[in-house]
């Protein structure tokens, strides 16, 4: 079991010293990575489910602070839970996240992409909510083909996308692609974990019995699809005051890695709670990996 922390610059607010200040703590206390959520744009009514958010809540770029989070650190991996894919030009997208992997070491490696769940956030940024999924998809496939790519250029020809022979560089850190995890609270992002991802990260308010369909949906996706599906990760999110048998138990239904987030309103006491975590489950002697992947 691996172990990040994610900050929520919408509930703790987007300070720069807080910021850094939380990432190094998370990383000298032995947490794997730190994740950014991302919304482009709010506006009044805007809802998920039941939840109405405050149109004035102070989401950051996730790509733009994760890049300012590496500079302020040495070895924990970035990571975004999640990053709204279909609202990002993929021939842009490639660059950015090959230029925070490149200047972070080889740390942005824990990207998760979700579809969005507002349709006037999409409308926005003029994408049709409902073919987002669609998007999402040939998006992953662009992402991927452009970062393999060499001098002689890549082409594609999709629903949403075009390319013509484009050449993009600089490459990922080391690689010819990033990881790209699927996040999600439906079986239609489950089977785009199998299908593309390297792995799934489900919401948070999912029922046992779902979260078991779609995870074993996963697995099924992946094996049609000709990959893997030992291979996907499984990400769960986790409370700051979880005990070492819940994550016993979880580790026991294939979960690999778990998310916290710090919920103290006081930034002294958010990176005791991130402390108290770490001591609980020994993550300063290695139990949360660290480091490029």
């Amino acid at each position: 079991m691996r172990f990040a922390t994610s900050y929520n610059t919408a509930y703790f607010g987007a300070d720069p010293d807080q910021i850094a200040a939380y990432a190094r703590h998370a990383e000298e206390c032995g947490f794997e990575a730190f994740y950014l959520p991302e919304h482009v744009v709010l506006y009044p009514g805007a809802a998920v489910g039941s939840f109405e958010l405050p149109p004035t809540l102070p989401y950051v770029d996730p790509l733009d602070c994760l890049s300012f989070v590496a500079a302020a650190t040495d070895r924990i991996l970035l990571g975004t839970g999640v990053l709204l894919l279909p609202y990002h030009h993929p021939v842009v997208l490639a660059k950015r996240l090959a230029t925070v992997d490149v200047l972070s070491k080889g740390r942005m490696r824990l990207l998760t992409v979700g579809v969005g769940s507002l349709p006037g956030e999409a409308r926005a940024v003029g994408v049709d909510f409902g073919t987002r999924g669609r998007r999402t998809d040939e998006a992953i496939d662009v992402l991927r083909l452009l970062w393999a790519g060499g001098e002689e250029g890549v082409s594609y020809d999709g629903e949403f996308f075009t390319l013509d022979r484009l050449v993009s560089f600089p490459k990922p850190h080391g690689s010819t692609s990033l990881p790209i995890h699927v996040g999600g609270s439906s079986r239609a992002a489950a089977r785009r974990a199998g299908q593309r991802g390297d792995g799934y990260f489900p919401g948070g308010a999912l029922a046992p019995h779902e979260r078991e369909i779609q995870m074993n949906l996963a697995r099924q996706s992946a094996a049609e699809a000709g990959r893997d599906p030992a291979a996907l990760e499984y990400t769960r999110w986790g409370s700051i005051d979880m005990t070492p048998e819940k994550v016993e138990a979880l580790a026991a239904q294939g979960v690999t890695r778990l998310v916290v987030n710090a919920t103290a309103t006081d930034p002294a006491q958010r990176l005791d709670e991130l402390s108290a975590f770490a001591e609980r489950f020994a993550l300063r002697d290695g139990v949360g990996s660290t480091g490029p992947r």
